[in-house]
């Protein structure tokens, strides 16, 4: 008999209840990891730059859901209670427990809102793509993860919204003309950034 410890029976049970709150709520437009946007700028308070990000999302009349952890609800200094409230009001959230990884509750509520659905988060998920067993679901879900991560970038005091792209970053041809995107810098590039110069070809006739 497989004795199954109180932690993974929390975890599961809370992942169950996390399911029926998404399909209670669904769709959305757009899912944000709370805690990881919360850091993108250390100067600020948390909820602060939370705040800011949900702010831009929201403009288009987006339906968000924010994932955070518990502790973002208890007042303290970087994570303020009138702001948290005032947020909430702008979005849909789950708080899952402290000790939970929230990047499957991302991608669960991503794929569950269907192909519009957008996810926001500065993590690169190395590690989904690595427990994919072979490498045509990993070239999948790095296609899947071009297409719908939304990466934010802060300049000052602004948040820069740099959209998924809609179209897929391979070579494209129509017979006589090709299209190759390429990056002409030396850093590593990681799934979800995806050069955005082509260098365009034409067969001479």
């Amino acid at each position: 008999m497989i004795d199954y410890s109180p932690v993974f029976v929390c975890l599961f049970q809370e992942f169950q209840a996390f399911q029926t709150f998404v399909e209670n709520r669904l769709p959305f437009d757009i899912v944000i990891d709370g805690l990881n946007v919360s850091h993108i700028k250390p100067r600020k308070m948390h909820c602060e730059n939370l705040f800011d990000a949900v702010n831009c999302l929201a403009k288009e009349n987006a339906r968000l859901l924010v994932l955070g952890r518990k502790h973002m609800l208890i007042d303290s200094s970087n994570w303020k209670r009138e702001i948290m409230k005032e947020i909430q009001n702008k979005a849909d959230f789950f708080f899952a427990e402290n000790i939970s990884e929230d990047d499957a509750f991302l991608l669960y509520a991503t794929l569950q809102s269907g192909k519009h659905c957008k996810f926001v988060t500065r993590d690169f998920l190395r590690d989904h793509k690595a427990c994919l067993s072979d490498s045509l679901t990993r070239h999948l879900f790095r296609k899947w993860q071009r297409g719908h991560q939304i990466s934010k970038k802060m300049f000052l005091s602004v948040f820069i919204q740099q959209p998924a792209l809609c179209y897929d970053c391979v070579v494209q041809t129509t017979g006589d003309t090709w299209h190759i995107p390429y990056k002409d810098t030396l850093d590593e590039k990681y799934s979800y950034r995806v050069p955005r110069k082509w260098l365009c070809i034409q067969q001479k006739r």
